[in-house]
């Protein structure tokens, strides 16, 4: 039963060429068959896929379905909640605004406002107008001794590089920046010529596998690190410590992502996977992680430098709180990273379940920063699934200064959420590294895109804020964010989540949630005390066997 079309066809085509019926209806029907025929014939004698073999030529079906499934679910299934990891309401709202469309919606919200989680902002009724014409809100970033302190805008380009997306969408992302007057984070991959066509501000990240400015055997070069820093349009330093969808396991370049140009600007070997080691070489302890800093911040004459993580071990930052208070060197800003965030490779486990979730991540960050008297000298940065005004709101009321965003951006310019970034193979030519893909991308329409998509956001941004009665997103705290926690019952952030005040962790007045986080951390090592006495007398008693 399960082989008959099978046979149909192998008997269907041997009839034809027997009988040498090539009539002008009959030939197209022989030149099908034949095909299928020895389709089935190769299906039924391959041993790999029991489906093929038990049913030719039908149990290709199942890849067919497979391959195709994401696209019917997405175009003729999805509702406007569904989707993931972006779902449908924000890609919508992210393309119209990226294309100057109408971004307004009808008939209310389709949100379930009873649903535990449901967030929301507090407007005011002394609410004030907002004027689209007023400058955008800029936000100083540079500590007392930064020499060459950096106006921000509150919404940016977060880091992606040069290998994970194309030059064209490199191009016109730098070129949308320099538009809006944003930055652009280059990631780890470093500096590509294609983050300096534009002309657009340059966020410079520095991973673990010093692209850009690491000697032959992978370890940090201060003079690479020189020349490149000194390039007016590098505007700050970001040291990555880690990132929100693989944190502790250091980034994945597939060898087939990894062509000449992008092992010369990486300094890497041509053709190879490049894996980022999960760790600093150039450091071992928060002591020595604050003298890189200043290092860093020597060589490139003073630009403002910063340290992006996604927060693990809690005591591990109140460890590196400490060594700020102690050696007197604070980076100029902080990023944190969510879980949450995205990338173009990682493992399952790493995406799903390691690594704090942004909303955590940042309140810990910025109440840590607080309680120890830093948070007036360093900004914080939040990155993770921000898309709309809301996001960028209740990030700043968290207390962010201000907001990046990945996936947002490759909306803009273009990303259809095909889920294929790290095959080589995305249509839209935004991450890939194929010339026939990526010349799809056109620079010069998709860059007004990126644009207008940071603009139409940061008016939502100043939109809210106004609505809430203030005159600037730094006026926001958690007092004006309120979550639903069950069915009967809602609470501001302020009371789920107690400021701490200034200074409060240098007085000794340390809140319960935080006292086991303060006793464990040490300015000696990143791990907290308990694990490395552990692992010391484990090593001891090993070395006495």
């Amino acid at each position: 039963m399960r082989r008959k079309f099978y046979v149909f066809c192998v008997l269907s085509w041997a009839i034809l060429a027997s009988a040498n019926m090539f009539w002008h209806w009959t030939i197209w029907l022989w030149i099908v068959l034949g095909p299928l025929s020895i389709l089935g014939l190769y299906d039924a004698l391959q041993t790999k896929h029991s489906i093929r073999r038990n049913f030719p030529v039908i149990g290709n079906g199942r890849w067919i379905m497979e391959d195709i499934r994401p696209f019917l679910r997405q175009y003729f299934f999805e509702s406007e909640m569904d989707g993931t990891p972006v779902n449908r309401m924000f890609r919508s709202v992210i393309y119209q605004r990226s294309k100057g469309q109408r971004d307004t919606i009808p008939y209310g919200t389709k949100i379930n406002t009873q649903e535990v989680g449901y967030e929301w902002v507090s407007h005011s009724i002394a609410a004030i107008h907002y004027d689209r014409k007023a400058p955008e809100p800029r936000v100083t970033v540079g500590g007392p001794d930064c020499l060459q302190p950096y106006e921000a805008s509150i919404f940016n380009i977060s880091a992606m590089s040069f290998g994970a997306l194309s030059d064209n969408a490199i191009r016109a992302l730098n070129k949308g920046a320099k538009m809006g007057g944003f930055y652009h984070n280059t990631g780890e991959g470093s500096i590509s010529p294609y983050h300096l066509e534009g002309g657009g501000d340059l966020v410079w990240q520095i991973g673990t596998g010093y692209f850009g400015c690491r000697t032959s055997n992978g370890n940090f070069c201060p003079d690479t690190f020189a020349r490149t820093a000194d390039d007016p349009a590098v505007k700050m330093i970001e040291i990555k410590l880690s990132q929100g969808a693989k944190p502790g396991h250091g980034g994945i370049l597939p060898a087939h992502k990894n062509t000449r140009e992008i092992a010369r600007i990486r300094l890497v070997e041509e053709g190879t996977q490049v894996d980022s080691p999960p760790g600093h070489r150039a450091f071992g302890n928060p002591v020595e992680m604050m003298a890189f800093i200043k290092q860093l911040r020597d060589l490139s004459k003073g630009k403002p430098i910063g340290i992006k993580l996604c927060v693990g071990q809690k005591s591990e930052f109140v460890s590196l709180c400490k060594a700020m208070v102690q050696t007197g060197i604070k980076p100029d800003f902080i990023t944190v990273d969510g879980g949450e965030g995205g990338t173009g490779a990682a493992p399952l486990e790493y995406s799903n379940s390691v690594g704090m979730p942004l909303r955590e991540g940042l309140i810990f960050v910025c109440d840590i920063l607080t309680g120890f008297d830093l948070k007036k000298d360093i900004k914080v940065i939040a990155s993770g699934k921000t898309f709309t005004g809301f996001h960028l709101v209740r990030n700043i009321a968290m207390g962010a200064d201000i907001c990046n965003s990945a996936r947002g951006m490759m909306i803009a310019l273009g990303c259809v959420q095909s889920l294929i970034c790290n095959t080589n193979e995305c249509p839209t030519g935004v991450a890939t590294q194929k010339r026939s893909l990526a010349k799809g991308l056109v620079v010069e329409d998709k860059f007004k895109r990126v644009a207008r998509y940071h603009k139409e956001t940061v008016h939502a941004v100043l939109d809210i804020v106004a609505s809430a009665g203030l005159r600037d997103p730094s006026q926001l705290n958690r007092g004006h964010i309120n979550r639903r926690t069950s069915q009967l019952e809602f609470k501001r952030y302020d009371e789920i989540y107690p400021n701490l005040h200034p200074g409060s962790l240098l007085k000794g007045e340390v809140p319960s949630q935080y006292q086991q986080e303060m006793q464990e951390s040490s300015t000696d090592s990143f791990m907290p005390k308990a694990y490395v006495v552990e692992c010391t007398s484990g090593l001891t008693s090993v070395a006495n066997k």
